[in-house]
């Protein structure tokens, strides 16, 4: 069975989608099959890994509202072992049409049903807010939700909302439901005030905070424009290598914790970079 994570932080522009991308492309080159499942209507990871989204007949919306499969509607990547279920606009009015649905926040669990056994890894782009879309991301994720925090001003703003919501999320809907960890990101090591907020979150979540630290990174913004992970566009970057050691990180959550029984046979034999099990 997947290894399902959220990723998901109500604030917008913290570095969320760009987490999940690029998490995902280095643990399709690691020699995972991973599925990246976009349900944010503004449909950044799809287009960030090269799908053109006017092109699309079909998305996760569909799928939602049950008129087609995730079969149907999973497409593969231009990275070898990673598929993408896509988001498009539609998306932005699911929030109204689902409401009248009997399980509404189940949905997305639902449909992933049928695939989980197809992957290694399933990895949830949730939208920037706390709405159903991102309860239904939250209700999936068997193995935990990963917040990207961003290393500015009033970073901690919010993260009460957040918290308040996964702790209704499991004991409502996902008893499975835990803080798999927070990533600091856009890192400016020159400036007090990244090095005053990652002292600050990693005092509050000293437990639940990666050591990576993704740094604000020029590459990292530039690589979704060209649809490519920063693996691919600029693999000696700084920012390649810091979603690099993160991933290496989140492998090694996965392998120590009890939550995986599950799917621990993902992860159960070493891969190498290249893509095969040792």
């Amino acid at each position: 069975m997947s290894i399902v994570y959220a990723f998901a932080n109500q604030k917008g522009g913290v570095g969320k989608t760009t987490t999940a991308v690029n998490v995902g492309a280095y643990l399709a080159a690691a020699g995972y099959r991973v599925l990246l499942v976009d349900v944010d209507p503004q449909a950044n990871a799809t287009s960030s890994i090269g799908v053109s989204v006017p092109d699309l007949s079909r998305s996760i919306y569909d799928a939602l509202i049950g008129r087609a499969t995730m079969v149907d509607i999973i497409i593969p990547t231009r990275r070898p072992r990673l598929s993408i279920a896509p988001a498009t606009p539609a998306l932005a009015g699911a929030e109204v049409e689902l409401v009248g649905i009997e399980g509404r926040e189940q949905l997305l669990a639902r449909a992933m049903a049928p695939v989980l056994s197809r992957y290694d890894f399933i990895l949830i782009d949730n939208p920037p807010s706390l709405g159903l879309l991102t309860v239904n991301g939250l209700t999936a994720a068997r193995d935990g939700v990963i917040i990207p925090v961003q290393c500015e001003y009033l970073a901690l703003e919010g993260l009460t909302r957040l918290l308040q919501t996964i702790r209704l999320v499991r004991a409502r809907l996902n008893p499975r439901l835990r803080i798999a960890g927070m990533v600091l990101t856009m890192y400016d090591a020159r400036t007090n005030l990244s090095q005053q907020v990652a002292e600050e979150v990693r005092r509050h979540f000293p437990n639940q905070v990666f050591e990576t630290v993704i740094p604000r990174n020029v590459r990292l913004s530039e690589a979704p424009s060209y649809g490519e992970p920063i693996l691919t566009y600029a693999p000696s970057s700084a920012g390649a290598l810091a979603y690099a050691s993160l991933t290496q990180e989140i492998l090694a959550r996965a392998r120590r914790s009890d939550a995986h029984a599950v799917g621990a046979s993902a992860l159960s034999a070493e891969r190498t970079p290249g893509g095969g099990a040792e």
